[in-house]
Formats: C-alpha cells, structure tokens, sequence
C-alpha cells in the first residue's frame, strides 16, 4: 500500500512539474512576441524633422509668379504648381495633415537668407544647383532639369541671341541667368546689357513696354509669359537642375527631403506633377 501512494505521489509531481514547464513555456513564447514587436516599430524621427512635427507645420520658401511651379492664383488666394504640391506631400509625410504649409513668397535674392535665418524650414523655388550654393546649403538630387532661354516680342525682329547684341535683356535680381547668357554671348563676342528686376512679373511688363529686349531666365518659367505677342527663342543655354534646400547645418532634414525625392521619383507622383501642370 505504501509504495502505491509513493508512486501516486510522484506521478503527481511529474504531472505538475510538466505542467508548469508547460507555462513556462507560454510566457517565453508570449515575451518574444513581445520583443518582436518593439523593435519592428517605426524608427524614431531625425531631430530636425520631429520638431517640424511637434511645431505642427511646414515652413516653405515657394515662388509666387511662376506659373506651373509656383504661383499665387489672384482668383482663389492659393498658391499652386509643382513645387507646391510637393510642399503638401511633404506635410503630410512630416504631419499627417497635407494643409499644414506655412508658404513664404522668395525670390532669387531673398530665399538664401529666409533660409539662413531658420525664418523657413526649406525653399521649394526652382532654386539651381550650383557648385558655389553647395558650400552654402544642402540640395537634394534634382527633381527638374531645364536650361537658360529667351523670350522676345514678336515684332522686335529678334530671332536668336546674336541679333540681341548690344541689346538690354532682362534678368532676376541675383539669378544666374544673367551668367549663362553672357558666357554664351562672349563665345562669339557679343555684349548684352542686363537689367535687373526683383520680380518676373516686373520683367514681363518691361518687355511688354519695350524697356527691353529680351527676356531671360529659365526656359520652363518662361513658357508662364508666352502670350500671342511673343515668342520663345530656341537658343538654349547652361542645363539647370532643381533641387530642394536646407540649411546647411540641418543635415537630418536634408537627408529627409533627399528621400522625398527619391520617393516621389519612383512612385510617379513627380511625373504626374510635372503632367497636370504642363511644364
């Protein structure tokens, strides 16, 4: 009888030793899950960028007269055009809220020092790409290529930038159109006298009133001024590429927007942009 009950007795052990081996096991199980998930949480945010999030808005240098990429509609108040859609995708990306744009009007002559003065987050404002303005600021790969070109009124006789020298072109204020022209104009000896503007819509309406001769800027800006009355020249002249930039110093911003481009690249919303605005 004895050795019944001591052999009842340790079959009841092992069952509870199995039992609670058993247990254990489901713990260990439910702990690796555990782990499993927190670290396929998303990474945390770049500094930069989470501040941009908390501040709950984007803060950008964008164009306000060039059509197709950036321009402030008189009829709706809104700004519109390539660049300003890719300031919405950024906000939603940063955000979660595409409205959360904060737009600043720059121009060639301002953007560099809203930028520099933390004023704006990032200038979206067909801004060149030059070796000079990459020891100033940070620029993503390009998400637009075009070259320097001519617009002319109809009836100025001008059909190539030989006939204009000697000529008054107009350019922007601190643009490098004003460069290009020139360079190809000393190739063959030809001297322009360039006239500065702050503004496109100021160069346009000189044109208009015959103050000048010429035009000149970048070529997909000037098709926003073609009218029945003028004419854009074929003369192409230094390719230019578009870039986003950041301050300098903003180096995990810069890293953010340069994805950014990679992105809309691939996924086809930059080629669907470029489309929907004709540019």
């Amino acid at each position: 009888m004895k050795k019944l009950l001591l052999l009842g007795l340790v079959l009841i052990l092992a069952l509870s030793a199995f039992a609670l081996t058993g247990c254990g096991g489901d713990d260990a199980v439910e702990d690796d899950h555990a782990v499993s998930t927190d670290t396929e949480e998303t990474a945390a945010l770049d500094p930069e960028v989470q501040a941009i999030k908390d501040r709950g808005v984007l803060r950008v240098g964008v164009k306000s007269d060039v059509p197709g990429f950036g321009l402030l509609n008189p009829a709706t108040n809104e700004f519109e055009g390539l660049e300003i859609e890719m300031a919405h995708a950024l906000a939603e990306e940063i955000i979660g809220d595409a409205s959360a744009v904060e737009f600043t009007p720059v121009t060639a002559d301002t953007r560099g020092t809203l930028l520099d003065n933390g004023q704006i987050d990032m200038v979206i404002a067909t801004f060149t790409i030059k070796p000079e303005r990459l020891e100033q600021w940070n620029f993503t790969a390009p998400y637009y290529t075009d070259a320097v070109g001519l617009l002319v009124n109809k009836d100025s006789g001008v059909n190539s930038l030989e006939d204009l020298n000697g000529k008054k072109i107009g350019v922007a204020l601190a643009a490098t159109s004003k460069d290009a022209v020139e360079a190809a104009g000393a190739e063959e000896g030809w001297t322009f006298e360039f006239v500065e503007f702050n503004s496109y819509p100021e160069i346009s309406t000189a044109l208009a009133a015959g103050q000048i001769d010429a035009f000149s800027v970048d070529r997909s800006i000037l098709r926003g001024y073609l009218n029945t009355d003028r004419v854009l020249l074929d003369d192409e002249f230094s390719p230019q590429d578009y870039g986003i930039a950041t301050k300098l110093s903003n180096t995990g911003l810069a890293a953010y927007v340069d994805q950014f481009i990679s992105d809309i690249k691939s996924d086809g919303r930059l080629d669907e942009w470029i489309k929907t605005f004709n540019i």
